[in-house]
């Protein structure tokens, strides 16, 4: 298994390959800010049309896939390449060969919340009726909280009965930001 670290919005991601296959991305960070410096020097480097002065992790960003170090896995210069389009606002789902670790019920809850549409949201309790189990809204959060690849599958879409944003592994606030970027309210930095 081998990895490369992207940055992101919402801080560096850590994505890993097993066997030619996405078998994880994970955010480095449990703290999310989107005033990082490193976000901050994208922003700025945006507005004023130049390169940002610290380009880390330049595999992120578009076009850039050549910056990852050589033995950088194929899988993971995709990975890399449609996250940064999808934080730049240029793709709305992904098209990569998968190999996430889990249940066969956790297994079900990523593939039924891997159908929802980009800038749509679910509930817990559709997914679990999606997927057989009406009473298991609660079995539903907890096979998303295991997710191994946030972003990818988006358990970001999935939001309590009443529409709240509740439960992510990345944070409510990494959750808002994306579902504000699919709506087209978040600020883009690619």
């Amino acid at each position: 298994m081998s990895g490369l670290f992207v940055p992101s919005p919402l801080g560096a991601l850590l994505l890993r390959e097993e066997a030619g296959r996405l078998a994880e991305v994970a955010f480095v960070s449990p703290n999310f800010s989107p005033e990082t410096p490193f976000e901050q020097e994208l922003a700025a480097a945006r507005l004023n049309a130049v390169a940002p002065k610290a380009q880390p992790f330049a595999a992120a960003r578009p076009n850039a896939d050549d910056a990852a170090p050589p033995e950088t896995p194929p899988i993971l210069r995709r990975a890399a390449a449609q996250l940064a389009e999808y934080f730049a606002g240029t793709r709305t789902r992904f098209d990569l060969p998968l190999a996430p670790v889990g249940t066969e019920f956790q297994r079900r809850v990523w593939v039924a919340t891997s159908a929802i549409k980009f800038g749509e949201t679910a509930t817990y309790g559709e997914i679990a009726r999606k997927i057989g189990a009406p009473n298991g809204s609660r079995a539903v959060g907890g096979a998303l909280n295991r997710n191994p690849l946030a972003i990818v599958v988006p358990c970001h879409r999935v939001v309590g009965r009443s529409g709240k944003l509740t439960g992510y592994d990345g944070g409510v606030d990494r959750k808002a930001f994306l579902l504000n970027l699919e709506r087209g309210t978040a600020p883009r930095l690619f």
